[in-house]
């Protein structure tokens, strides 16, 4: 094989790591200081957007260590039979590469994954090691995610969690049959497994630091992890479901999702056609009813169709649930818990808080609790304010046509 300098292996690997969804991008204007005027980047090979927490867009360096691998899932573009061009990186070339593009003012951190090469213990110590050579020999302060290998010692884990903010595992797939049958050298118990030591040792660093504030962080931001949506049998209700146990049993911060995409030369148990990327949104929109509306699994499930288990495409998930429970409709503004009130479509958190604030002072009106949301139709037949009770809408037996989403043409040259 020809050697390969630093540009060309930036370039294999940095387009290999593109089908990891845990970072997202953005939609910046595009800007560089290659001239020698300015300084900083908005592009460039491997560099992608993520939020913070606190809302904040950083740049991070995302590529593969390598991506040569000895497993041969059916889906992965990098799998061991995939006729794709190799390259790998040492430790020290990502540490170097790392150091170069921040001093460029290019990234704020480092998004690290990679293949299994030798071993997932060798794999996994090269991995560590680009962290700890950042973090101690060059004493760097930006951010660091890790993908880890479940397989990998668990020491080696917790290595990675000491010098990493966060750490990932993935569970590749919804159900234990899926991953049998498209990654039938991973197993699910190994991966929850190495998902359930790293929560403990979260737990127990959290712990340490109550006590002594000399103690080391373990990934301060937490773990998180992704799922394949598309790519074998399973619904939305069974993803759904898959999702909230990962949440309740081990902590995770998120869980993210990737519509199947094809591959080339495809293996022959995958299917021809990708999933609609709506079908990926309305999974997000699912996932955030569960983590900030405060609704239960089986609520979200039951948005779902009945017949087949998936969530419709035409209308997110906290309207379906409305139009399938309209017994539990309309709510009064004035008066309805907040669990119920988080349950009105068109209503956010945000313009919740700020009902059940308003209301303790006057009683509001239809206009009052339009100028909280963008757009008062899709509420009007479930609510019921000081001045409105939508008799006749909610006597309509079909609601769905007149609170659903108007479909309209886009214009390719609109201004």
């Amino acid at each position: 094989m020809a050697q390969l300098d630093t540009r060309e292996k930036l370039a294999i690997l940095a387009d290999a790591a593109k089908y990891d969804a845990s970072c997202a991008s953005s939609g910046t204007a595009k800007r560089n200081s290659r001239d020698g005027k300015g300084l900083g980047s908005t592009e460039g090979m491997g560099i992608c957007h993520a939020y913070a927490p606190d809302g904040r867009c950083i740049s991070l360096l995302k590529i593969l260590l390598t991506n040569s691998c000895i497993f041969d899932c059916h889906y992965c573009i990098n799998r061991k039979s995939s006729n794709v061009r190799r390259a790998r990186f040492t430790a020290q070339e990502v540490v170097a590469l790392t150091l170069s593009f921040y001093r460029r003012n290019y990234i704020e951190g480092l998004f690290l994954s990679s293949g299994i090469i030798g071993s997932s213990n060798y794999t996994m110590e090269q991995m560590v090691e680009v962290a700890r050579s950042l973090r101690e020999d060059h004493d760097f302060r930006g951010y660091i995610h890790l993908k880890t290998i479940p397989d990998a010692d668990p020491e080696l884990v917790r290595l990675a969690g000491v010098h990493a903010d966060r750490v990932s595992i993935n569970v590749e797939l919804p159900t234990v049959g899926g991953l049998k049958r498209l990654a039938p050298e991973k197993s699910s118990e190994r991966i929850e497994g190495a998902m359930k030591d790293v929560a403990h040792a979260i737990t127990d660093g959290q712990d340490a630091r109550k006590r002594y504030k000399s103690a080391p962080k373990f990934a301060p931001a937490g773990q998180s992890t992704q799922m394949i949506v598309g790519a074998d049998a399973a619904t939305d209700r069974d993803i759904v479901t898959k999702a909230s146990t990962l949440y309740d049993r081990y902590a995770l911060r998120r869980v993210y999702y990737s519509a199947f995409s094809p591959i080339p030369q495809a293996s022959a148990v995958l299917p021809l056609q990708r999933p609609p990327l709506m079908r990926e949104h309305r999974l997000y929109q699912s996932d955030w009813l569960m983590r900030f509306y405060d609704y239960r699994p089986d609520e979200v499930s039951a948005a779902a169709d009945d017949a087949t288990g998936m969530l419709p495409l035409d209308i997110d998930p906290k309207l379906a649930w409305a139009l399938k429970f309209r017994d539990r409709f309309p709510v009064d503004v004035n008066r309805a818990p907040r669990e119920m009130l988080l349950r009105v479509p068109g209503l956010g958190v945000k313009a919740v808080g700020s009902i059940l604030s308003a209301r303790r002072w006057r009683q509001l009106t239809l206009a009052d609790v339009g100028r909280l949301t963008v757009s008062v139709t899709k509420l009007r037949p479930f609510i019921i304010a000081s001045d409105w009770r939508p008799v006749v809408l909610s006597d309509r037996a079909e609601l769905r046509p007149v609170v659903a989403p108007k479909r309209e043409q886009l214009e390719l040259f609109a201004a």
